[in-house]
């Protein structure tokens, strides 16, 4: 049996299925990422997952131990399952040591490596109200994980950081991830952030699993404009579109349409007379490479290039940079 093993999870709100039937199973040390729009459920499945929210239907198992809610328990919440929220709950006026001393059940040398790990020893002195975002979201994080959690939850762990703090935060789960093996689960409403972090990846939308792969898969060959959308900029391909288009595919002829290409799949060329003519509209600037809007005929199509392209205006040749 799987580590952890959901079972046609169900939550009802209003006569609605907020959560409709998920079913999924994952083993432990997995990373795994759940993305999906905003109101796709994403934290009311985290909430039956920790045992906060009671399902209308549906089992969940961890290490083949039925997780009970909140109606099966008098305090609700599974031991061995760490809830991370987007909050960062902290009493106001303790020092940050007293936070992890009163929620720790390890040792004085196993709190150190956690403390390490979340990159927190300077703060261990500071009163929890003089804190500043990153800072409560790695606290919360460190006092969360001296309970000695074998499952960790993180609920949109990236949502209020700027980018610093952000790649500071993927860092540390990432190292969490290798040197205490925990098994995590990180929901985002930005699929992007978890194309780098995650071993294993699901999409939901209202409540539902749309398609599950590996980062890597659900990017390159998304089930859908919706899957799409959340892991990057894409061209959807429709098939009166392919008539126009048809010099950028040669052989490489759809299956079904529409079709969906990445901006890293073309590539544009001044000279090279290859694929389709098409005239640059705009272009942004993204920090190692240009996203080009260039149209062709009546469509609109966004291409990603390393070098700075040319002046609005311009004429270019569009091609196709990998097989479909």
């Amino acid at each position: 049996m799987s580590y952890l093993s959901i079972t046609n999870l169900t939550k009802i709100y209003n006569e609605e299925k907020v959560v409709d039937q998920i079913s999924f199973t994952i083993e432990k040390g997995i990373k795994l990422g759940i993305a999906g729009e905003t109101g796709a459920a994403k934290t009311t499945v985290l909430k039956l997952i920790a045992g906060l929210l009671q399902p209308d239907s549906g089992q969940i198992f961890l290490n083949e131990v039925k997780v009970e809610g909140p109606e099966d328990r008098l305090l609700p919440g599974h031991p061995a399952i760490g809830y991370l929220s987007q909050h960062f709950e902290l009493r106001n006026n303790y020092r940050v040591e007293e936070e992890l001393e009163m929620a720790s059940n390890m040792d004085a040398s196993e709190t150190s490596r956690i403390v390490s790990i979340c990159k927190i020893s300077h703060l261990l002195k500071r009163k929890t109200n003089a804190l500043s975002g990153g800072e409560r979201q790695r606290i919360v994080l460190a006092k969360t994980l001296v309970k000695k959690p074998s499952l960790l939850l993180l609920d949109e762990p990236f949502s209020n950081l700027d980018p610093a703090h952000k790649s500071q935060m993927k860092d540390v789960l990432c190292e969490l991830a290798s040197t205490l093996s925990i098994t995590m689960i990180l929901v985002s409403h930005d699929g992007s952030d978890l194309l780098s972090w995650a071993d294993d990846l699901i999409v939901i939308q209202k409540g539902k699993i749309v398609q599950r792969g590996t980062p890597e898969a659900l990017f390159s060959n998304p089930a859908d404009t919706y899957t799409a959308g959340l892991l990057g900029p894409f061209n959807r391909i429709d098939e009166a579109d392919f008539i126009l288009l048809k010099p950028i595919f040669l052989k490489n002829l759809p299956a079904s349409f529409p079709i969906i290409l990445r901006p890293s799949q073309l590539t544009l060329a001044i000279h090279d007379q290859a694929g389709v003519l098409a005239t640059i509209c705009k272009s942004s600037f993204m920090g190692g490479y240009w996203l080009v809007q260039v149209l062709i005929v009546e469509k609109l199509i966004t291409v990603q290039s390393v070098k700075a392209p040319p002046m609005p205006g311009s004429r270019v040749w569009v091609s196709l940079l990998q097989s479909l």
